[in-house]
């Protein structure tokens, strides 16, 4: 039983070997970045069919916090293809931030399928170091299927405390099944230094 554990291990050495040696020249990571989006295309639109209802029930709280201007600022973590896009009520000012920069031409297309939002821009950044976007600026931060591939879920969410206007209020989300808090002011606590 060992030798033939060994024996795939060493199969899987060899038929990994191409992409380890792509890793090593620096050819993976560019390669990676650029053909991302178009497989996150085809799982977004496969997701959303599955999490459809869960999706409308949860993003439905964003009207809560609309004031009497009727618009929201919603910075969303991640943004990928811009799947969450349809399931924003009408009224929000999206940014959208991800530190890939070929999801831009997905999220313009999201965008124009979504004429009930208003798009801002697209920051080219990760979630740990968003310097580009101002202090409570944002009412609302979504974060869907992000917390998971950063280097520092801690240092993702001081970054979101930052942003957030102090007003902001309850926002949770659920991925597979869990919900979360995120960055509400009973989550967080007090802000420190204001």
């Amino acid at each position: 039983m060992d030798v033939l554990v060994q024996l795939l291990q060493l199969l899987m050495l060899l038929l990994t070997l191409p992409l380890h040696l792509m890793a090593l020249l620096g050819f993976w990571q560019p390669l990676c970045k650029s053909y991302f989006p178009y497989l996150m295309a085809v799982l977004a639109a496969k997701t959303n069919r599955r999490m459809e209802n869960k999706k409308r029930e949860l993003f439905s709280e964003i009207k809560g916090l609309m004031g009497t201007s009727g618009k929201v600022a919603l910075l969303e973590l991640g943004c990928g293809t811009g799947a969450n896009f349809q399931f924003y009520p009408a009224g929000c000012r999206i940014t959208c931030l991800d530190p890939n920069p070929h999801f831009e031409k997905f999220l313009k297309r999201s965008m124009a399928e979504n004429r009930h939002l208003q798009y801002e821009r697209f920051v080219v950044a990760p979630g740990e170091d968003m310097k580009q976007v101002a202090d409570g600026s944002m009412d609302v931060v979504v974060c869907t299927l992000v917390l998971c591939s950063v280097q520092s879920p801690k240092r993702v969410l001081q970054e979101v405390h930052r942003v957030l206007r102090p007003v902001s209020r309850v926002g949770r989300t659920g991925a597979w099944g869990r919900q979360t808090a995120l960055a509400t002011p009973e989550f967080r606590g007090p802000r420190r230094g204001n």
